[in-house]
Formats: structure tokens, C-alpha cells, sequence
């Protein structure tokens, strides 16, 4: 139940350009380039996203990519 709550809020934070725990902007995030064009970005309270910069998104990072 809680789950069908908080997915689609936090796609909305995502989609927004804003991290899904703190809510502060990604693009003041630490940056590292990362595989195939992409951006490692990772934010003030420590959650890694992908930056897909030929779709313009954010996805949060797996842990293989943290």
C-alpha cells in the first residue's frame, strides 16, 4: 500500500531534477563522468543517481553503481 504512495511522488521528485530523500536540487550534486556518456551524481545526504544526459533524466543509482 505504501509503496503505490510514495513511487509515484518520488518519480515526480526525479522527473523534477530533485533528490527523492532530501529534496534538494541534483544539479548542485557532486558529478563524475560514467559509463556511456552518462553522470554519476551524487547528493549532499549521500543517494547516487545516474544522470542520462542524451534523455535529460535522473535514475536512482543501483548499488553496483555506488
Amino acid at each position: 500500500m505504501f509503496k503505490n504512495i510514495i513511487s509515484p511522488v518520488q518519480a515526480w521528485l526525479l522527473s523534477q531534477g530533485k533528490c527523492v530523500g532530501c529534496g534538494a536540487s541534483l544539479s548542485g550534486g557532486r558529478t563524475e563522468d560514467f559509463q556511456n556518456g552518462s553522470q554519476k551524481v551524487t547528493c549532499k545526504c549521500g543517494r547516487v543517481y545516474i544522470f542520462d544526459t542524451a534523455g535529460k533524466k535522473f535514475r536512482r543509482g543501483r548499488l553496483d553503481e555506488a
